[in-house]
């Protein structure tokens, strides 16, 4: 099985270094020619825990450079996805899948706009990354699972086959039916914390100590699951402070929301993808989402700050 992984960042550095140390063959694709030189010159060096090591990986800067694959692991940022796409058409041959493995809720129907329902499969990761440079990344792999589907619920014999490559790699992945709900649960995480952390600029350990910013996360989960609600995902919990408490389990103190590292480093956010799917569906199944609109509001307003405005 071929694999691209789209997206040179921190979370498909890890998943691109962990497939190449089980011997998959396997690519990623990035945008930053520094990275890409940096890796080609002297491999990732990836640090879990106290252990670091050196994978040589394979990573390039244009697709056409490496020819179409079986599977292209999409996880750059949500909003870049359709550029992301229309400028790696190279690795997509008639029967390659994507597979997105990102944030919030809207990409995988970029995706099946771009190359067909039947051409996309629907994912979830907890594998975790912060680069510490341009070929040094820390890693959270262990104990982190990831999940993946077909749209229609099914138990496809790709999904199957694609988990068993990612298992062998040491990336504890399982197919489910019901990938759609695993998409909101995790959803429900993202809108618990992300906006919040980015506006306060509050990495975890300061955030859950105020607990006014507590109730108004519990109270913008309680809006997106009253949306799921009316459309009828079926949710794997019924008391929106659970994505609260997930939300940080397992986190150290200083750990920030990928929204905050965003801002932090010039870029717009995904929040068109998080809190404002929450918005956008809410208009449309005639659902009140006054929390999650401020939150929206505020991003779009720092946003509106950033010097450059990368990621636009």
């Amino acid at each position: 099985m071929r694999i691209a992984v789209l997206g040179a960042g921190a979370i498909g550095c890890t998943i691109g270094a962990a497939l190449t140390e089980a011997g998959c063959d396997v690519w990623i694709v990035g945008r930053s020619a520094e990275r890409a030189a940096s890796m080609n010159a002297s491999g990732l060096l990836m640090r879990e825990g106290e252990h670091e090591r050196v994978v040589r990986v394979r990573i390039a800067t244009d697709a056409g450079a490496i020819g179409a694959v079986d599977v292209v692991v999409v996880v750059v940022k949500a909003f870049d996805t359709e550029a992301a796409i229309e400028s790696t058409r190279s690795l997509f041959a008639q029967r390659t899948v994507a597979l997105t493995l990102q944030n919030g809720l809207g990409s995988e129907d970029i995706l099946a706009r771009l190359l067909g329902t039947d051409r996309v499969l629907a994912g979830r990761t907890y594998v975790g990354g912060i680069m510490l440079g341009p070929a040094r990344v820390l890693a959270s792999v262990r104990g982190r699972h990831t999940y993946l589907g077909e749209l229609d619920g099914s138990i496809s014999d790709r999904a199957v086959a694609m988990a068993t490559e990612f298992d062998r790699a040491g990336l504890a992945t399982t197919v489910r039916a019901d990938i759609t709900t695993l998409m909101w649960d995790k959803l429900l995480v993202n809108v618990a914390t992300g906006a919040l952390s980015a506006i306060t600029r509050l990495e975890y350990g300061r955030l859950y100590q105020v607990p006014e910013i507590e109730a108004t996360a519990i109270a913008a989960v309680s809006e997106a699951m009253a949306v799921a609600q009316a459309i009828g995902v079926p949710l794997s919990t019924s008391r929106p402070e659970d994505a609260w408490i997930t939300a940080a389990a397992g986190m150290p103190a200083d750990f920030k929301a990928s929204m905050l590292t965003s801002l932090e480093g010039g870029s717009v956010t995904e929040i068109d993808f998080v809190n404002g799917a929450v918005v956008r569906l809410g208009e449309r199944w005639g659902v009140a989402t006054p929390v999650n609109r401020v939150l929206v509001a505020c991003i779009k307003g720092l946003e509106r700050g950033l010097p450059g405005r990368r990621g636009e």
